[in-house]
């Protein structure tokens, strides 16, 4: 299991890297946007929906990501002042509730997809292109969220220690 779980690290990190080339592509998209517009009274149409897009793109990419590292959103104030015991228990509970709004977000997410497809719905702005193109990326984050919180379970069963992220004050 750990060494799949380590596999699965290095596969979140080839995300975060193509997030990062997304929002590297985004900020020349929009530079050169905004230098057309003031030098040749033209720019890039699109520029400002493609941003948008690659935004959302960006956030579904790294979130799996932000959570195997311990840096995405969470309160940790409580861990600092329970005893470790109660802690360690905390932090599953954390995991396993994670998993299963995880599952429900699968459901709802593939059932939103599935229904744009199925009745042909468009996204109509500049560009003109499918919904379900927008919509597939959403449920496949959460279930890399899901599969990182049964790693994340696994890793505190097996240590049974406190996270190194798990708090931000010692």
């Amino acid at each position: 299991m750990t060494r799949l779980s380590d596999l699965y690290g290095k596969f979140l990190d080839g995300l975060a890297v193509i997030a990062a080339l997304l929002l590297l592509a985004m900020v020349l998209i929009v530079t050169g946007d905004i230098i057309l517009r003031n030098v040749a009274n033209v720019g890039f149409v699109w520029a400002n929906e493609v941003s948008e897009y690659a935004l959302y793109l960006i956030t579904v990419l790294t979130a799996p990501w932000l959570l195997r590292r311990g840096q995405h959103v969470r309160l940790d104030l409580v861990l600092t002042a329970v005893p470790k015991r109660a802690a360690l228990i905390l932090e599953g509970i954390g995991d396993i509730l994670g998993f299963v709004v995880c599952l429900a977000m699968i459901r709802y997410a593939t059932l939103m997809t599935y229904d744009a497809w199925r009745i042909g719905s468009i996204t109509i702005k500049n560009l003109v292109f499918p919904e379900w193109w927008l919509l597939v990326p959403l449920p496949v984050c959460f279930v890399l969220l899901a599969i990182e919180f049964v790693f994340r379970f696994h890793r505190l069963i097996l240590n049974r220690e406190k996270r190194e992220e798990a708090t931000s004050v010692a």
